[in-house]
């Protein structure tokens, strides 16, 4: 027994050296996935467990003792921990650390949870399913085995072999190309109903390489097939795997899912599983009869306030929402409600919040973007079955913050995401903006920074762009930006969050009912391929390829190692040998890498090689030639649009698909108005469908549509234009009505007959269906003896008039006829069979009678009748009709002609009615063989005008279009205005273009235009045109075309300072759009250095300045004005004499402006003669300064400081004044005064020689006549004023004086010469002295006389006693006395600073005597410095007398005596004096002092 022990354990030993041997030239690197047949098999322990004790057997010794030994311990083989699962496949390793028991292993686990709680619950039940079978492999049984048990076993060892050696034939048939391949379900689990206690099997088969690993989810829940035995059965055999649920009940009514996953990546598909339960089933039937058996209640779902088509912008928040009522209310029972875009279900996010109340289900889009337009669908899910609602949503672009650039791009994806690599995907905008785009910039953010990096740095134009240089493990955003020449757009929304890893990382990492298993346990031992050198990548293959970058993939070498590889990528450029590596700095860790900054059109080869920290392996092999350019072609336009009424706000478009395009991201349609080319997106987010409901449409609108097409490479060309379609409803609302379809057609009779055909003709339905009749059908049988045939159709297209010829029938044979109309809702019932008509050929001479009788404008007074012409005119043509007309109450006598000669028109105006009369009419034809027989009546028409009839009116608008405007209110969907000329359609559409939009009719156009609208009860009117209202309308129509923009003043010149010339006019009447035009000798001029415009829009005023005038500015300025279609003109010529004056105006102005920039002369020097008679020169200076030179000089000759001249010189307030006393021959000469300092010169002259002289005689004698003061009163003083004239020349001037004649002297009368003075004297003058004293002076040849009126009648004056300037020191008194004259008595009041003084404490005013009047100011302080006036006034005369106070302040100045040269210190200038009593004083510095400086 020992012995085969023995055996059996060196056997083992050998067998399990064998394996290890094989496995130490593979490596493997998997982890440990569980399923229902992927653990761990009793069997592959059981050897483990029997092999690993020692036998006891009973051994006799020399004594002959019987004792227990241990069979010798074998040499344990190292076990290899291998895993294999039923397919007899190395799955992973057993991890041999739970060789304890349950408990200890759970407590264990229990420690280390919180190290694996991201992992989730599903590693949790893994992790116990693990714990148990581990459990289950520690309880060691010993066993005892028999030579035959172990024979048998080796056998089977032998057969696993093989099995091991036919499963790696199976895994090369079954894996051709030696690549790994993601799952994928070939055949998907079907959902079953089976009746309760039945068994239930889910079947699947799923093709992947590596074999996928598989798990089944109840309402996902993994489901433990071992822990439930009982309940669950799974199975895989090879791809084919299932599920087996036993003695199923109601509770496993639900969700099933199956996942498969490896390191590829993974797929589920999911099934419904729905038990029935007879006993339930019967209960609620009894209950609820038509009830579901599953609950036992039908529910009824109601979805009412629905959202209707809803528009947004990007950046608002929008709510959508239903009312749901659920029929019958079942506690505690609530419908699953989903929430779906584009049939896609939407989760809650921070992008959207969804609510269900109970009641109402509520969709909560917050912060808008382009990403959410589209379909979005409420559906609600009971157990009775589902109702759904569904309603579009557009959003419209946020406003750009700079006009004309492009919006922003949207739906921002990430794709293809390694270590350090991401694809960025994106969709262009449906706006480009002012000019197309030229690229996009893509931005990156690391998630939980607010820091954007941009990711290229010249704009692409593909709308995908990889992202290099990211860091592992990392997660990112992203966003991208559009660029045109306008500038950049918004960002778009942010993606989602991308990790920066391994895909196979993140598979193993996804959690959720899709990826039952969370996480990947490694079981990672010593390697053999540590330092060694990774091999050659493979499959190097260009993934993409652009102008911008190609994008190289490759798979990883087999042979790399635990530590991973990286990759260095090198590249050929076509025709040289030579290999350049693209990434120097760092090498790449994912099998995908961008090369940028390639050359367009050249070629290139790429390679790539692995590193590791062992060193560089060999180079992959070459790629190939590859040239850099667009790999994707711009799509093609697509097909023709074609666009179908649909709403009042919506329209259908239909288009064809773009051919042979690839990646296709969807199509974007425009609209536009008719006329214009402002297109405008219908929708901003691009679709894939060739059918586009497009919303938002203004009712009425004249629209033309175009689609574009575009994919990743850009937009294709729009497609050509659709036929305009005019928004509104596409079938008028005919609810209202009675019925839909029009009335039977009545009155089918015979018009004409010929051999082979008969001309029919019949009355239109006198009910329409609410729609215009738009065609009828003919049918026709036999009649033979009295027997009818079948009804045949006669035509297959609808006839559009009342009449119709019957050919190919056969004559002599008899016919009925019948007729259906047809509106658009639909075909009527036929009318009523005519007689039996017999196709047989007329003889008859006279025309047949007319067909068609209708009318039109009916009124009360009026109606008009028209008709269409007989079918059958006899032997000759017809040339007139007759019009008979009766009152519908009279018999048929009643009958009488309207007109006297025969109409040849085919309609007839009948005036003359009865308001409130019905009237039957009828025509007859005629021809020159006589009149036929009258038509059908028409009527009873009632004489009566509709309530709210509007007659057609002419009106021309602001462009001078002359239109006919017709209006009425009770137009339903469908209606239409259909316009007639002489009632006949008007078939040439030029002149009715010409006519409705260009307004010129000409005498063509007269006679009666006529307007009917469809789909009413015959509501129309009629207009006629004379040829007098036509040239009435065409002036009106001028007046309006071509309109004058009014102004209120021409255009007009001025000259300004600088020598500027402004040119101005200002308008009357304008708008905000009014646009000048600045012409010079028909030459556009614009605003620049020479030429400075203005329009002020708020007074009207134009204006154009020049800076000066040139020889090359003659010529004619001109303003042009264009405001809308008001246009006006206004010029101003200057060329000749007047330009040249103006532009010596011009340069002369300038030449003062020059001037008056230094030291200038306000007023040039002149002369002026004071009362005393002294001749001044005087001239007035601006613009100096201190040190501004003032020099004056006679006959060139300066006036020096020290010349007695020069005390003749003074200059007060900026006027200078040269005192020449009394004039004698030696002071004439020519007098000069110059200016100068830093800033400029200028001088004055004044001639006083021979011509001078005569000048200045002349005014002195004018001067001679003046009265200068009253010294004092005229009575009862006995002065009479003297007055003072000038010594002209020695001439003496003889002086008489009158009063009511020659005065003679006396004794009190007296009259002389004193001096220079003329008086007369009267003592004690009395009343008689009173009256009117003439002066008369004359040589012998001239004179002047001077009259005075000395009647005691006189206007206030101040005569005297106020200086012209008060100076005075701060803290003294002030008294100044005024004396005032004036009969009567005259009011007194003080001024100061133009505001009047009142008497108080501080100022003291009286008026004594009625001649003095004082003011005293006590203490002069600073505030009292000022202007001051005495105003008197009575009833002949205001006059003011003013003075000026100035306060001294303390100025110590050293002075010098010009006389004794002697220095002092002074305080007040104006009252230092030297002891020699000498006035002149000079500083010490020799700067002159006076008393004008202080």
């Amino acid at each position: 027994m020992s012995g085969s022990l023995q055996v059996t354990l060196k056997q083992q030993q050998q067998q399990h050296q064998h394996v290890e041997k094989q496995q130490q030239q593979l490596h493997f690197e998997s982890s440990y996935y569980l399923s229902t047949k992927s653990s761990v098999s009793q069997k592959s322990f059981s050897t483990y467990k029997t092999s690993s004790h020692r036998v006891k057997t009973a051994v006799k010794t020399e004594k002959g003792q019987e004792v227990v030994k241990l069979s010798p311990l074998p040499t344990r083989a190292k076990r290899t921990y291998l895993a294999m699962d039923t397919d007899k496949e190395i799955i992973g390793y057993v991890v041999p650390v739970f060789r304890a028991n349950h408990e200890v292993v759970r407590g264990l686990m229990e420690a280390r949870e919180e190290d694996v709680t991201e992992e989730g619950i599903n590693y949790v039940a893994m992790r116990n399913l693990f714990v148990r079978e581990a459990r289950e492999a520690m309880d060691v049984k010993v066993e005892k085995k028999t030579r035959t048990k172990q024979v048998r076993e080796s056998a089977e060892r032998l057969q696993l072999g093989r099995t091991m050696d036919e499963w790696s034939e199976f895994r090369k048939k079954m894996n051709p190309d030696s690549l790994t391949h993601p799952p994928e379900f070939i055949v998907k689990p079907r959902g079953q109903t089976v009746w309760e206690g039945k068994t239930v099997k889910l079947h699947c088969t799923v093709a992947g390489w590596p074999k996928p690993r598989m798990a089944w989810y109840k309402n996902n829940v993994l489901i433990d097939a071992k822990a439930h035995p009982e309940k669950y059965t799974a199975e895989s055999n090879y791809n084919m795997h299932s599920l087996e649920i036993k003695n199923c009940d109601f509770l496993d009514t639900a969700k099933y899912h199956v996942s498969a996953l490896n390191v590829k990546g993974e797929a589920s598909s999911v099934a419904n599983i729905v038990i029935k339960s007879r006993y339930l089933s019967l209960f609620f039937h009894i209950l609820f009869p038509p009830s579901l058996p599953e609950h036992g209640v039908t529910f009824e779902t109601t979805i009412i306030d629905k959202f209707e088509v809803a528009f947004g912008r990007e950046g608002e928040t929008m709510s959508l929402g239903c009312t749901v009522i659920i029929y019958p209310t079942v506690k505690k029972y609530q419908p699953e409600v989903v929430w779906y875009r584009n049939s896609v279900p939407l989760k809650p996010s921070k992008w959207v919040h969804t609510h269900w109340s109970g009641e109402r289900a509520t969709l909560t889009l917050i912060h808008l973007n382009k990403e959410d337009e589209g379909m979005y669908t409420l559906r609600i899910n009971t157990k009775s079955g589902f109702d759904s609602y569904s309603a579009y949503v557009f959003v419209r672009d946020a406003d750009v913050e700079v006009e004309g650039v492009p919006v922003a791009p949207l739906d921002v994806r990430c794709h293809d995401a390694n270590k350090d690599y991401v694809v960025v995907t994106w969709k262009q905008p449906a706006v480009e903006g002012s000019s197309s785009i030229l690229g996009y910039y893509i931005d990156r953010c690391e998630v939980g920074t607010h820091h954007w990096a941009q990711c290229n740095d010249t704009p692409v134009k593909y709308a995908r762009f990889p992202v290099t240089g990211l860091v592992e493990g990392r997660s990112y955003i992203f966003r991208v930006r559009a660029l045109n020449k306008a500038g950049v757009s918004r960002p778009s929304r942010v993606s989602e969050a991308v990790v920066a890893m391994d895909p196979s990382d993140r598979a193993r990492l996804r959690a959720g009912p899709s990826a039952p298993w969370t996480g990947m346990i490694k079981f990672t031992e010593e390697d053999s391929t540590v330092g060694v050198v990774p091999g050659e990548p493979t499959d190097v293959v260009v993934t993409e390829a652009t102008k911008s970058y190609v994008v190289l993939a490759w798979k990883p070498p087999v042979q790399r190692g635990h530590e991973g590889v990286m990759y260095y990528i090198e590249k050929c450029m076509s025709g040289t040998d030579t290999w350049q590596r693209v990434n120097t700095g760092m090498p790449v860790k994912s099998p995908r890498f961008a090369l940028f900054d390639l050359a367009e059109g050249k070629s290139y080869s790429f390679r790539v090689r692995c590193c590791n920290s062992a060193g560089v392996g060999e180079p992959s092999e070459s790629t190939g030639d590859i040239t850099v350019g667009d790999k994707l072609d711009l799509p093609s336009a697509p097909g023709n649009p074609v666009a179908t009424r649909n709403t009042d706000t919506s329209v259908v478009v239909f288009w064809a698909a773009s051919k042979d395009v690839k990646h296709l991201a969807g199509y974007y349609i425009e609209c536009s108005v008719v006329g214009t080319d402002d297109w405008v997106p219908c929708n901003n987010k691009p679709v894939k469908q060739t059918r586009f409901v497009c919303h938002g449409l203004t009712t009425g609108a004249n629209l033309v549509f175009r689609v574009k097409a575009v994919n990743a490479a850009g937009y294709s060309q729009s497609s050509s234009n659709s036929d305009a379609v005019v928004v509104q409803a596409a079938i008028c609302d005919l609810s209202s009505l009675t019925t839909a379809i029009p009335g039977k057609p009545s009155g089918v009779t015979l018009l004409e007959a010929v051999k082979d055909y008969m001309v029919l003709g019949w009355t239109a339905p006198a009910n329409n269906g609410g729609a215009d009749v738009r065609g009828y059908f003919v049918d026709y049988r036999t009649v033979k003896g009295g027997v009818v045939g079948k009804w045949h159709e006669l035509n297959h297209q609808a006839l559009t008039t009342t009449s119709y010829k019957a050919e190919n029938l056969k004559e002599n044979v008899f016919y009925q006829f019948q007729v259906r109309a047809m509106n658009m809702a639909g075909v009527s019932k036929a009318s009523l069979p005519s007689a039996a008509l017999e196709c047989k050929e007329w003889t008859i001479t006279v025309p047949g009678a007319p067909v068609g009788l209708h009318v039109l404008e009916v009124r009360d007074t009026s109606v008009v009748v028209l008709w269409e012409p007989p079918v059958f005119n006899g032997r000759t043509p017809v040339n007139g009709y007759y019009l008979d007309i009766k009152e519908a109450s009279a018999g048929s006598d009643g009958w009488k002609a309207v007109h006297e000669k025969a109409n040849k028109m085919k309609y007839m105006k009948v005036t003359g009615l009865k308001a409130g009369t019905s009237y039957v009419f009828h025509v007859r034809a005629q021809n020159l063989a006589g009149v036929g027989k009258p038509s059908a009546a028409l009527g009873p028409i009632l004489a009566q005008t509709r309530p709210g009839t509007k007659e057609i009116y002419v009106d021309v608008d602001d462009n001078g279009v002359i239109s006919m405007i017709f209006e009425c209110s009770e137009m339903k969907e469908g209606s239409e205005f259909v316009w007639s000329k002489n009632y006949q359609a008007i078939t040439d559409t030029s002149r009715l273009t010409i006519i409705s939009e260009k307004g010129n009719p000409s005498l063509e156009d007269l006679g009666t235009f006529s307007c009917v609208v469809t789909n009413t009860d015959g509501i129309s009117s009629s207009y006629t045109l004379t040829e007098e209202g036509l040239k009435r309308l065409l002036d009106i129509s001028h007046e309006h075309k071509f309109p004058v923009i009014p102004f209120k003043s021409q255009m007009a010149m001025d000259l300004l300072e600088k020598g500027r010339v402004r040119f101005w006019t200002q308008l009357e009447k304008y708008t905000s759009d009014c646009q000048v035009e600045y012409v010079f000798n028909d030459v556009i001029i614009t605003q620049g250095k020479k030429y400075t415009m203005n329009f002020d829009k708020s007074t009207g005023i134009i204006e154009m300045f020049m800076d000066s005038l040139e020889v090359t500015d003659e010529g004619t300025f001109t303003f042009n004005l264009v405001d809308g279609k008001a246009k006006g003109t206004t010029s101003l010529v200057l060329i000749g004499d007047e330009f040249r004056e103006l532009q010596k105006k011009s340069e002369f102005a300038r030449a003062e402006w020059v001037r008056k920039q230094g030291p200038h002369f306000v007023e040039y020097l002149d002369f002026t003669v004071t009362p005393a008679c002294d001749v001044l020169l005087k001239c007035k200076i601006g613009n100096v300064k201190r040190e501004t030179e003032i020099i004056w000089s006679k006959d060139a000759i300066e006036i020096a400081e020290d010349d007695e001249d020069s005390q003749k010189i003074e200059m007060k307030d900026g006027e200078l004044t040269f005192n020449i006393g009394k004039i004698s021959k030696q002071d004439a000469g020519v007098y000069e005064v110059f200016l100068r300092d830093e800033r400029g010169k200028d001088k004055s002259t004044f001639n006083l020689t021979d011509a001078g002289k005569v000048s200045l005689m002349n005014f002195s004698a004018a001067r001679f006549t003046k009265i200068y003061s009253i010294k004092n009163q005229l009575f009862p003083a006995t002065i009479f004023q003297s007055m003072r004239t000038l010594a002209l020349l020695d001439v003496c001037v003889p002086c008489l004086f009158i009063r009511d004649g020659k005065i003679a002297a006396s004794e009190r009368v007296k009259s002389g010469v004193t001096g220079e003075q003329l008086w007369l004297k009267i003592n004690e003058p009395t009343e008689k002295d009173k009256g009117k004293y003439t002066m008369d002076v004359f040589d012998g040849k001239d004179g002047v006389k001077r009259v005075f009126d000395l009647s005691g009648k006189d206007r206030a004056r101040v005569v005297g006693g106020l200086p012209d300037v008060v100076a005075i020191q701060e803290g003294k008194s002030l008294n100044l006395t005024g004396n005032v004259w004036g009969e009567p008595q005259p009011e007194v009041c003080w001024m100061k600073n133009d505001r009047e003084l009142l008497s108080d404490d501080r100022y003291k005013l009286k008026f004594e005597a009625g001649k003095f009047a004082s003011i005293t100011i006590a203490s002069v302080t600073t505030a009292d410095s000022g202007k001051y006036a005495l105003v008197v006034k009575n009833k002949y005369g205001t006059e003011a007398g003013e003075f000026t106070v100035k306060l001294l302040v303390s100025m110590p100045k050293l002075l010098l005596c010009s006389v004794c040269s002697v220095c002092m210190c002074v305080m007040y200038v104006l009252s230092a004096s030297c002891k020699c009593k000498s006035p002149q004083l000079f500083v010490k510095q020799e700067e002159r002092v006076n008393r004008d400086d202080v």
